[in-house]
């Protein structure tokens, strides 16, 4: 701990005395507006050019109503360079900013068509990664060897990000986040979660947003913060779009084929996407348990287990909708998306059972097979009005999402002695287990921006889910199936929230900004096992403070600071009281008794150049809400479930660098070091864990001559802490070689992910009477080939299709099939 706060001091000194070349001069600001056939132009590039040699001083984007602002300049000659595909490139005269004059408006600036483009090529120049104020941007495109991943492995490669064994998604070494695509919500956790990413085309992908403490118009869901995958939005007028076929092997095949397509006339602009995926995976599992007498501690008994298990999924995704721009001003707007997910799960495990001196007392043979079917349709409808050119704005909308699920289930165990001579009657028991999931949601959004550089914004949401699951378990006895009632359960839940909130927004001055907001969220939720008659209700209401301050120091040095308090419900899935088997003497099981756990997150950053940035960060947890193993000595079973089982401090300490190395080298390099401490009470006794942990990524990008584009990336990760589980050091190198061909429109990809083969899990849990070591092997390296084309025809539309939608926490928590 000491070497710890000795290695945050010294950073934080580090930063401070970059600072200490603050100069204060840069009070200027140039501002105005961008409109092209007579509507505003978002996202065109303004560039500041210093008048003397016309070099970049700098580039910001135009907002959704084509406005823009540059400010924090100094005193100088400028002009402007206005670009947007579609439009010809335009240059204002030239301006001095001056102490008596300091600010210059260019007012409302119309850029003329191109009547010459008859074809739009876009490239990506942005830098692969991004570090803005309130959030880190990972531009996907930015490296063509991303394309042919899938939206997993980008998520894997992005800074702060870790995906763990069960596939639940990290963010700066702490679980708990709340993913989001389009800003809308996937409705799915841990491995349900890692099962869509996994069967989502990363060339569906256009920037992967990672919030850390996201401000009060965000749920307050979301322990570590907000990840928000944008899909890629067309802003061209006419018929444009993209097609990916791609296939890989591991130890057996995958594939992965994608269509987008985006047609734009007049005030009606249509997309959609479909996208298919097939994923036969292979995963092997290893544990040892040592049985140990309650008292002397001593072992009683040995059990290893062997699995392989034999994952065989498909997965159809699509989404389409349309845009109606009613006027400049006012946008309406549908999406319809879904999916299907059918597929297989089968296992076979055999576990030996030894006495304290390690000799073989019997033998369990267990097969296990399991058809799985998940579908899911959503519809969003959306409405976004504009009352003038200041920004003021309201939106609205309203979400309804249906999930339906189904699985059948046979598992069969076989005994025998030490000799493999019968020991007893086999045992055969099957399960159905459907369930469904309904959603409903509305929210809105209000923005006034006030003088002086203030904005004030509001708005409101309300949720209501209801869920119904089922699991009949049944017992081959005598020739026939007979009810197992003990483990048959039938289990309703109702949830509503309710929430508002408010946030301003203001630069003090030319170096101080702040912003500051307050979240209020009523939960109202009921349970009700309907098999054994035990219901249980949750009343209660919260709120969520967040505070922002940023400080910039010169054009080299910013600092900012924020605190927000954050709260992590339980999924759905982890409060349904069933039972999922692994074999007889291993299993998962439910817990409706799981309180959420709330969190006060605070984070001091430091951004030099723009390029190297760093953070000391902050958390407490109360009643986290855990996996944890426990067991039963008299049937010599162990189970997992999710359990409020502790306290959680952990302090953190972020390095993130991106820069170019030569003209066709660039790297981007991000460290995180934690020390995380778990204190609380579990299995009838106390628990404390803690130690440090480091992990870090690095992604290498070499552009060559020709089209070709090179990628080496990989990531280490030394020994963690996961609540009651250790997690020995991991890490993977992947190598990837693209080539873009035909004019362009089109890139073939080679990427070979863990080309060495040493990502695998290895771990152990050992508190009280628990001692279980653990091994996990899976199908992770892979060659995949892909080829996308890109077809476009028009020009460059003014705005941007919205196809959001406002349920933001109630889809992350539904428990999705395995992929």
């Amino acid at each position: 701990m000491r070497k710890l706060f000795t290695l945050l001091a010294a950073a934080g000194l580090s930063s401070f005395a970059l600072a200490g070349n603050a100069q204060e001069n840069f009070s200027g600001k140039v501002s105005g507006s961008v409109s092209g056939n007579q509507q505003a132009i978002e996202s065109a590039t303004v560039n500041l050019l210093n008048a003397v040699d016309s070099s970049v001083a700098k580039i910001v984007l135009s907002d959704k109503i084509g406005q823009f602002e540059l400010a924090k300049l100094a005193d100088g000659k400028y002009l402007v360079k206005i670009q947007s595909v579609g439009y010809e490139l335009y240059y204002s005269n030239s301006f001095e900013l001056a102490n008596n004059s300091n600010s210059y408006d260019l007012g409302k600036i119309e850029l003329m068509g191109n009547a010459k483009l008859k074809e739009v090529v876009v490239t990506s120049k942005k830098a692969f990664i991004e570090q803005k104020l309130d959030k880190t941007i990972v531009n996907v495109d930015a490296a063509p060897t991303n394309t042919g991943l899938t939206a997993l492995e980008l998520l894997e490669k992005s800074p702060g990000v870790s995906v763990d064994k069960d596939g639940n998604v990290s963010l700066k070494g702490k679980q708990g986040v709340l993913v989001l695509v389009d800003g809308k919500p996937t409705y799915l956790s841990g491995a349900d979660l890692a099962t869509m990413l996994k069967n989502m085309p990363g060339t569906n992908l256009d920037q992967i947003e990672i919030m850390t403490n996201p401000p009060a118009k965000y749920d307050a869901a979301g322990n570590s913060g907000i990840i928000n995958l944008k899909t890629k939005k067309s802003k061209i007028q006419g018929f444009n779009g993209s097609i990916t076929l791609g296939g890989g092997m591991g130890i057996n095949p995958k594939a992965n084929e994608s269509v987008n397509i985006n047609y734009r006339t007049g005030k009606v602009n249509f997309f959609g996407n479909y996208s298919y995926s097939y994923n036969k995976g292979f995963q092997e599992l290893e544990l040892t348990r040592k049985f140990r007498d309650s008292g002397t501690n001593n072992i009683n008994s040995v059990f290893k287990q062997y699995s392989d298990m034999h994952p065989d999924f498909q997965n159809h995704t699509f989404k389409f909708g349309a845009d109606y721009y009613a006027s400049a001003k006012t946008t309406l707007g549908f999406v319809v998306n879904g999916y299907s997910n059918p597929g297989s799960f089968k296992s076979n495990n055999t576990t030996n059972i030894y006495d304290a001196a390690g000799t073989l007392q019997s033998k369990t043979l267990s097969t296990s097979a399991s058809n799985e079917k998940w579908n899911n349709i959503g519809t969003n409808f959306n409405l976004r009005h504009s009352f003038d050119s200041t920004g003021k704005e309201i939106s609205l909308d309203a979400d309804y999402l249906h999930y339906n699920s189904n699985s059948d289930q046979l598992f069969n165990n076989y005994f025998f002695n030490e000799n493999g001579g019968k020991l007893s009657d086999d045992e055969s028991l099957r399960g159905n287990l459907p369930g469904s999931i309904d959603i409903y949601s509305i929210k809105s959004d209000y923005t006034l921006p006030l003088k002086k550089n203030a904005k004030f914004e509001a708005g409101f949401k309300t949720s209501y889910v209801q869920t119904d699951n089922n699991a009949v378990y049944d017992n081959f006895i005598n020739g026939e199936w007979i009810n197992d009632a003990g483990r048959s359960n039938h289990f309703l839940y109702k949830e509503n929230i309710n929430a508002g909130y408010i946030n301003f927004s203001k630069e003090l001055s030319k170096k101080w900004s702040i912003q500051t907001g307050l979240r209020a969220e009523n939960t109202n939720a009921k349970g009700n096992q309907l098999t054994t008659g035990e219901t249980f209700t949750r009343n209660y209401t919260q709120l969520f403070p967040t505070a922002y301050i940023g400080y910039t120091a010169n054009d080299k040095n910013t600092f900012s600071l924020n605190y927000g308090r954050r709260i992590q419900r339980p999924d759905y899935g982890d409060l349904n009281p069933f039972y999922y088997f692994l074999d007889k003497y291993t299993y998962q099981v439910g817990n409706p008794y799981l309180k959420p756990q709330f969190s006060h997150n605070i984070e001091l950053s430091h951004s030099y150049k723009g390029f190297l940035n760093t953070t000391l960060s902050y958390t407490a947890v109360n009643d986290v809400i855990q996996q944890v193993l426990e067991q039963v000595d008299s049937t010599h079973t162990t189970f997992v479930k999710q359990s409020n089982i502790a306290s959680q401090r952990t302090i953190g300490l972020s390095v993130s660098a991106g820069f170019p190395v030569t003209k066709w080298w660039s790297a981007n390099i991000y460290s995180q070091a934690n020390y995380n401490k778990f204190e609380g009470y579990i299995n009838n006794g106390m628990i404390s864990v803690e130690g440090p942990s480091f992990m870090a990524n690095i992604s290498n990008q070499f552009k060559l001559k020709g089209g070709w584009n090179l990628e080496l990336s990989g990531f280490v990760q030394s020994k963690s802490v996961y609540g009651t589980i250790i997690a020995l050091p991991m890490g993977k190198v992947d190598f990837a070689v693209a080539k873009t061909i035909l004019k362009n429109k089109g890139t073939i990809k080679l990427n070979f992910s863990d080309f060495l083969d040493i990502q695998q899990f290895n771990g152990y849990s050992k508190y009280q009477n628990i001692d279980v070591t653990l091994k996990n092997q899976w199908d992770n390296r892979v060659v995949n080939l892909s080829f996308t084309y890109r077809f476009n025809k028009g020009k460059a539309a003014p705005q941007p299709q919205r196809n959001r939608g406002g349920a933001d926490d109630e889809q992350n928590r539904v428990k999705g099939g395995r992929g």
